[in-house]
């Protein structure tokens, strides 16, 4: 089977379980290496009780590993598991949530949040059917219980976070949408994820007026938009997004578009329009900024279905600039399908391999 360059790193490995920390040192793009989230003084912490107190977890529990304890965490899981979340689970520095070799969901009500916080990994866990929640007292990603205001129904919320890595997730079905990244966050690489069933997918970038966001930048690389994916794959504002050996199956309004100038390299993307409705890959907000401040460019991707992408006119491909650490090869069109073939949170089986 061919793997993708960060699959490669660790899926051939028939001991995967004995050697989880393997899975830190595999990630690319704008995270870098995750070896901040590894080492001698790991704590392994496995999640036995599915059951949630946003206030007072107990040991045992998801968010007893994420928020309370604190310092470098790997949490995986004692068997398949339907986590119903009372609040959104702030997400401590550090934290590896790691749900290969069983089926977690994590859906129904409250999902995932990653506040102030840096160096987080979050694999293999199908997050759905997130819904909007009110304020109320929750337990801090310091381990102390903050108040938190209303929030959308987000699977993924990240606010004023730096060197976050998500991969292989399902993600689906939400109230708002599937992964916001907002805030001044940036350093994050979003991959082998598998979108679906939803009206907004992606926001990279806060609001229009939140200048901030001109320094993130994002990796977005061998994720599967589709089926019935509507807008945002991704909505870019202000910042910059290198989005690379993507599979995109159909969308409504549009794929990818933003607001306030952003910058976009698309590189080797397999786009596949509709067969009826919009084809044009693009959407661009016209407001205050004039259009030549628009840099979104393509690169050796591959449309099918009559598919189309509006480029900027002129200029340089702007490069990603990637340290030796976060850069990786891009490979043909033609292998996407074969390299997204997994994306998503795996169906490992017992015996070994995923």
């Amino acid at each position: 089977m061919k793997m993708n360059m960060i699959d490669n790193c660790w899926r051939p490995n028939l001991e995967w379980r004995r050697h989880r920390q393997q899975l830190a040192t595999c990630s690319v793009g704008y995270v870098g290496k995750m070896k901040n989230n590894i080492g001698n003084d790991l704590i392994y912490y496995k999640v036995t009780d599915p059951s949630d107190d946003p206030t007072n977890p107990k040991p045992g529990t998801l968010r007893y590993g994420a928020s309370v304890i604190q310092g470098k965490v790997w949490i995986t899981f004692q068997k398949d598991m339907n986590i119903r979340l009372i609040k959104p689970l702030l997400i401590s520095s550090f934290t590896t949530i790691d749900g290969r070799g069983v089926k977690v969901h994590i859906a129904n009500n409250a999902c995932l949040m990653i506040f102030k916080a840096t160096n987080i990994i979050i694999h293999s866990i199908r997050i759905h059917h997130c819904k909007a929640q009110a304020a109320g007292m929750v337990m801090g990603p310091n381990g102390k219980v903050i108040h938190l205001g209303p929030v959308d129904g987000d699977a993924i919320r990240l606010i004023t976070a730096s060197k976050i890595w998500i991969d292989h997730n399902t993600l689906y079905e939400c109230e708002d949408g599937l992964l916001d990244v907002t805030r001044g966050s940036t350093n994050v690489t979003i991959s082998n994820n598998w979108f679906r069933e939803q009206d907004k997918v992606m926001l990279l970038g806060h609001d229009d007026g939140y200048v901030r966001d001109k320094n993130m930048k994002i990796t977005v690389v061998y994720n599967h938009f589709g089926p019935n994916c509507n807008q945002r794959m991704p909505r870019i504002r202000h910042g910059y997004a290198h989005v690379a050996n993507n599979l995109y199956f159909g969308w409504m309004q549009y794929a990818i578009g933003g607001s306030m100038g952003p910058s976009l390299k698309s590189e080797a993307n397999l786009f596949i329009a509709p067969k009826v409705g919009n084809k044009e890959v693009t959407w661009r907000k016209i407001g205050n900024t004039s259009g030549d401040k628009w840099k979104f460019y393509s690169v050796r991707d591959a449309f099918e279905n009559g598919a189309n992408f509006a480029v900027t006119k002129g200029g340089l491909v702007p490069k990603p600039n990637y340290s030796k650490e976060q850069g990786f090869k891009v490979v043909d069109v033609k292998s996407v399908r074969s390299l997204t073939r997994s994306s998503g949170a795996f169906q490992c089986s017992r015996a070994s391999i995923c």
